[in-house]
């Protein structure tokens, strides 16, 4: 069994070093041109992977070689029904205002700053990051079955790793722009010019990309035993890493590493930046002043708390007990409610963007009547 896992890993060698070959990036404006290309080819590689890695599932409960059964939520077929409605609104509520986010942007011209340069590309992160995990969820739920393959459990940690990386680096990156914003003022303009932000954005995904490739790399080295269920909705690393019979001590190392270098490098960036833009607030004489310069970054500070405070929940919940139902729901927040309430948040708390919205909408909403009349 083993001698065969081994040999079913030997292609994803390749595939992954095919991967980054066509990587590029333009960085001359803020149409996003570049970065919505290599978005997209990020996002078919994965419709290709998972595509691949897709191969008739045995009936019953057994699973073929190199399978593992994700366990999910519970066991009860009443509560089935609930949960993919649940699951299924919130997914949809998400790629809907994350896609809103990106396209009244994209459509705005007034947009076309680095604030909201980084934050299209922080949506599409986003709507990335949840498909990892959601749909597959659905389809298990919908279909009774909880099986996923070897290939496609280790496609779907290389991309929750890049795409929830990515989400913290983008965050630094949002952390700098608005410190230069507020510390800086007569040099903003010369400091975030559109080279710069092409390429924050460009090393944000290759650094997130190069992380997740060593983490992801590192499992091909294990063997797994007999028991393969993963008590999880997704192939989650130190879940799978439990189930290896092999010495995972460098898999830890290199985890540890990544999330040091990934992780806490880039928070420190963000509590830096942050106490040198409160310094800046309190030197301000005037209370408007105080609250204009606030307003700003209020916003990001919002989602930096979410994003950590979730990310710290499931550390913390993993760490202090053994349950893996605690660890469970806290995940849902993590990868989940976090991607949804994130257009709530820069919006509700925007003028700008709810201009931008209600602008978009009303351009949408007279186009679908007019389409629907025609028809008719």
């Amino acid at each position: 069994m083993v001698t065969t896992i081994c040999q079913q890993r030997k292609p994803i060698i390749s595939q992954m070093n095919d991967f980054m070959n066509p990587l590029h990036l333009d960085q001359g404006n803020f149409h996003h041109s570049g970065e919505c290309l290599f978005g997209v080819n990020l996002v078919l590689l994965f419709f290709l992977v998972l595509g691949q890695s897709s191969r008739p599932m045995e009936r019953g409960n057994q699973t073929g070689v190199g399978n593992f059964l994700l366990l999910g939520f519970t066991e009860e077929l009443d509560l089935q029904p609930f949960f993919f409605g649940l699951f299924l609104s919130t997914y949809l509520v998400t790629v809907l205002g994350n896609m809103l986010i990106i396209l009244a942007i994209c459509s705005d011209s007034h947009l076309h700053t680095p604030m909201y340069f980084f934050l299209a590309n922080l949506s599409f992160a986003d709507i990335c990051f949840t498909f990892t995990t959601v749909p597959k969820m659905l389809l298990n739920i919908q279909t009774q079955s909880k099986v996923i393959t070897y290939e496609g459990c280790l496609s779907q940690i290389f991309f929750f790793i890049v795409f929830g990386c990515l989400d913290n680096l983008l965050l630094t990156v949002m952390a700098y722009d608005r410190f230069v914003s507020i510390c800086h003022p007569l040099h903003y303009s010369v400091v975030m010019n559109p080279q710069l932000c092409g390429l924050l954005v460009l090393g944000s995904w290759c650094i997130s990309v190069m992380g997740s490739l060593l983490e992801t790399m590192t499992l091909l080295r294990l063997s797994f035993c007999t028991n393969m269920e993963i008590p999880h909705f997704f192939c989650d690393l130190p879940e799978v890493l439990k189930l290896a019979c092999s010495d995972t001590l460098i898999n830890s190392i290199v985890v540890y590493f990544v999330t040091i270098v990934l992780g806490l490098v880039p928070l420190s960036g963000i509590l830096f930046s942050y106490s040198q833009i409160f310094s800046s607030i309190l030197r301000i004489s005037s209370a408007r002043g105080k609250y204009k310069a606030f307003s700003t970054c209020g916003s990001h500070l919002s989602v930096v708390s979410l994003f950590y405070g979730t990310g710290l929940g499931v550390y913390l919940s993993s760490a202090v007990t053994s349950s893996s139902r605690m660890s469970l729901v806290a995940s849902v927040m993590y990868t989940i409610v976090t991607p949804m309430l994130n257009p709530f948040i820069y919006s509700l708390r925007n003028r700008d963007m709810k201009g931008a919205l209600g602008t978009l909408l009303r351009r949408v909403v007279p186009l679908s009547v007019g389409t629907i009349t025609g028809l008719s």
